[in-house]
């Protein structure tokens, strides 16, 4: 068993409050629960209008599947309209 992490640094483009980067991060959120099998949440700068940190967790049998998963939750995040990604790290256990 393989447990793969992700941690993804994105700026909110256009967020002019919390309410603003809220509604672009649970949107992201979802529409990357409802496309992978990966458990995801916003884990740092709840408190920053411009950023955020979401976590992603993803369970496989096999490393290479976990990573492959991640590196395309990841690109689907860097299309995303609303928010920038600044950084991520993918980590296997």
């Amino acid at each position: 068993m393989v447990v793969g992490s992700c941690y993804v640094s994105l700026a909110v483009r256009g967020s002019e409050s919390l309410k603003d980067k809220r509604r672009v991060v649970k949107s992201l959120i979802e529409r990357v629960k409802n496309r992978y099998n990966v458990s995801v949440a916003e884990v740092d700068h709840q408190d920053n209008r411009r950023l955020a940190g979401i976590g992603l967790a993803v369970v496989a049998g096999d490393g290479d599947f976990a990573r492959e998963v991640l590196e395309e939750v990841v690109r689907f995040i860097e299309c995303d309209e609303e928010a920038e990604m600044l950084d991520y790290r993918v980590e296997l256990l």
